[in-house]
């Protein structure tokens, strides 16, 4: 495993994204355990990109423009959903101590849903990872030992991001202005990151 790979990961997985957005949202509006699961989830949600590409799925949708497309607009369209809910929902930042299990399969589902929209990631694993793979026998074990390091550091740099947003939130939530605009820079940032995907290409 070379230094090259660990830091080029490190920033891939820490520049902030869909999924790192979504974990921030996650402590800021039910805290630290749920930001916690959300982090789980969009590791999660790598899980089926690996699998493409070990199993050649990922060749196929780098080169079919339509398979790719058709993946990256139920990505732009899920995220769009996002965006409106996040506005319209004024009670997404209130607290909620007694969050119900409903709830937490909610931010499960939102977390794997983004992950899994976004092809991109299935580019990665099939663009990125083999690079550092050597040929011959033992390659698909090598593969796997680099993406499970890949999807640690995610879940890790999420759940440290949305650990960070819980500690502040009781001091957010006091300030209901503030609440309502970060709510609208969370929908904003949700549409932001739809254009952005729509306008990826292979």
């Amino acid at each position: 495993m070379s230094l090259t790979f660990l830091l080029t990961s490190m920033v891939i997985v820490a520049t902030p994204g869909t999924g790192a957005l979504y974990t921030l949202a996650a402590g800021l509006t039910r805290g630290a355990r749920a930001s916690v699961l959300a982090a789980f989830a969009c590791t999660l949600g790598t899980v089926p990109h690996l699998v493409a590409a070990i199993t050649g799925l990922a060749a196929v949708l780098h080169a079919s423009g339509v398979a790719f497309n058709a993946i990256k607009y139920l990505g732009v369209a899920y995220l769009l959903y996002m965006a409106w809910a996040t506005w319209r929902d004024h009670g997404a930042l209130s607290v909620d101590e007694s969050a119900r299990p409903s709830s937490w399969r909610s931010v499960m589902v939102s977390g794997i849903t983004l992950n899994l929209l976004n092809p991109k990631l299935t580019i990665f694993f099939f663009a990125f990872l083999p690079q550092f793979v050597p040929a011959g026998p033992g390659s698909t074990t090598t593969m796997l030992g680099l993406s499970a390091v890949f999807m640690a550091m995610t879940f890790v740099v999420f759940a440290a991001y949305g650990v960070c947003a819980a500690a502040v939130r009781d001091r957010v939530l006091a300030r209901p202005r503030l609440v309502d605009r970060i709510r609208k820079a969370f929908a904003a940032s949700f549409v932001v990151l739809s254009g952005r995907l729509a306008v990826e290409s292979r």
